[in-house]
């Protein structure tokens, strides 16, 4: 019998970028491929998103991307994977649009190959096949995935949450996750992103209270941020607006187009005359708005963050305005949203991040969620990801505590290997991983050393120094020029450094100065010793020869 090998690129260890290889012999297939989002210091960084060559250097053996749901931790990386790979994706309809979508603003005019499957359904892939199981979180049609393989099921949860009266009626399918758990689950690869949190997650449907409550004492207008894709928090923003009385506009690209194919696919339901155009505002009195904003997590560029920074030309914030924070912060994110919500109040808004009418629900499952996940499946091995190592940790904790022995609950890391057989499951060899930097050109890598060169230019500044000469004669014809920006050094360094790069270039043999490269190498190492020594600064330093005729 074939070794059964699963394998995080991404999400093991934390939270986003989802990406986990199943092998079986020779077969492959790819479980989501997801971003995250970069931290403070990544610099122009706006997606990180999984290194993909240990899936291009198995191209041939891959037999399709099976997507759980359409958050864009699990399918924002697919833009940049497709191109790499002709391999078929698997999604439900709402998947399958959502997808699409996304697909177009970087891949305009491509043809990927996806297929559409419903909760319920099962895909054949060679020898593996994958069972399509409806769970409930906070997007339609969200699926776990029981991977059959020579040694058993292998079931991801996806995100989930046990959630008995969700807004579009849809439950988990608790009768199939039992009957997998009796059939024989061999390994459950489990949510665990509010492991840390005792008892049980309340229903999305109770935000609809603590939005009827904001939006009846609200003075002046409401503004509601939270994630793009949360089409049932859209459907409840519409459903309070329409029924006390406010129209309710967008703003946001992201936030827009969303609620257009929702509503175009049948998952969003516009109450009449309740939606309006965001420039159609000035028509209505504020406390008769209600207005759906992007920039949850503090994006510099969504329309919340513009907002706050009064830099959104289609609105601005006034006086009288509350602000709905229904979004739980990912971690990482939340010094860029705690300066939004200060810059919104001193604008004179009203913010609201928690209330005891609860606006915001996770659509993630708390600790006894997660217990009566395992306790249905009945997994032989148990495999927390999507969290952190402290969440990692605690259920770790949590499944020995109800009898499960150490040596068949790993808690498994990006780039490791799990392997199972007959007899047993051991941790095997590492694969190349890592995560690529993007930046706003959405398709160029942030590089380390670029990296490094912005994180110095953001702590210490830049030293420019530009010397001419002769390269034909190996000459210095003029004396060099420093110019800076953003150092904060004392003057007297710039006037050391000045002798140490002249001293640095009289000391030069005569032929190494008819190469421009040597005598920049020699002139930026000159300034970077003189600085580190005197002041412990470590500037970006650029040296610029320029060409001069004797």
């Amino acid at each position: 019998m074939s070794l059964v090998q699963i394998i995080p690129l991404g999400g093991a260890g934390e939270i986003g970028k989802n990406c986990t290889v199943v092998r079986q012999g020779d077969e492959m297939i790819v479980v989501d491929c997801g971003i995250s989002f970069p931290h403070e210091e990544h610099f122009g960084v706006d997606i990180v998103i999984p290194d993909f060559t240990f899936l291009i250097e198995n191209k041939d053996l891959i037999q399709g991307v099976f997507i759980t749901h359409a958050h864009e931790d699990h399918v924002g990386a697919l833009s940049f994977l497709l191109p790499e790979l002709e391999v078929p994706v698997y999604a439900t309809t709402f998947g399958a649009a959502m997808i699409k979508s996304k697909l177009d603003e970087r891949m305009r005019g491509a043809n990927p190959d996806i297929h559409i499957v419903e909760p319920g359904d099962t895909v054949e892939v060679g020898a593996l096949s994958v069972e399509y199981v409806r769970v409930t979180h906070s997007i339609p049609e969200t699926c776990a995935l029981a991977i059959r393989t020579e040694h058993g099921i292998v079931l991801f949860t996806a995100d989930f949450k046990f959630d008995f009266t969700p807004v579009d009626g849809l439950t988990s399918d608790i009768a199939r996750l039992t009957e997998l758990g009796k059939e024989g689950v061999l390994a459950l690869i489990s949510d665990s992103t509010n492991i840390d949190r005792p008892g049980w997650g309340p229903s999305e449907s109770e935000v609809s209270n603590g939005l009827r409550k904001a939006f009846t004492e609200a003075p002046g207008r409401v503004l509601m941020t939270m994630f793009s894709s949360n089409v049932h928090r859209m459907q409840q923003a519409l459903d309070v607006a329409h029924e006390t009385g406010r129209k309710l506009a967008v703003a946001g690209r992201r936030m827009e187009s969303t609620l257009q194919l929702a509503a175009r696919e049948g998952y969003v339901d516009i109450p009449e005359g309740t939606f309006i155009r965001l420039d159609d505002i000035q028509s209505y009195g504020d406390n008769k708005l209600v207005i759906l904003s992007t920039g949850s997590q503090g994006e510099p560029m969504a329309a919340l963050s513009q907002m706050s920074r009064q830099e959104y030309g289609r609105m601005q914030i006034k006086k009288g305005d509350t602000v709905l924070y229904s979004a739980r912060p990912i971690p990482g994110n939340e010094g860029a949203i705690w300066r939004t919500v200060n810059r919104l109040f001193l604008l004179g808004a009203n913010v609201i991040t928690e209330s005891e009418v609860p606006i915001h629900v996770s659509g993630h499952g708390y600790q006894e969620e997660v217990k009566m996940m395992v306790n249905i499946t009945n997994p032989y091995y148990v495999v927390p990801v999507h969290g952190e190592p402290r969440h990692q940790m605690i259920y770790r904790e949590m499944v020995k505590k109800m009898g499960w022995p150490e040596h068949r609950v790993f808690t498994i890391q990006n780039g490791q290997t799990l392997m199972i057989d007959s007899n047993k499951a051991e941790y095997g060899p590492e694969v190349e991983w890592g995560e690529l930097l993007i930046d706003q050109h959405g398709d160029v890598a942030v590089t380390s050393p670029v990296l490094g060169e912005r994180t110095a230019l953001g702590h210490d500044g830049v030293i420019v120094v530009s010397v001419g000469v002769d390269l034909k004669r190996g000459e210095v014809k003029t004396r060099p020029e420093i110019t800076t920006r953003g150092f904060s050094g004392p003057s007297e360094v710039i006037d050391e450094g000045m002798e140490a790069v002249c001293d640095a270039l009289a000391a030069m043999k005569q032929g190494a100065r008819t190469d421009a490269f040597i005598i920049r190498d020699v002139i930026e190492s000159a300034i970077k010793k003189t600085v580190q020594r005197t002041c412990r600064q470590r500037p970006v330093v650029i040296g610029v020869v320029v060409p001069e005729k004797g």
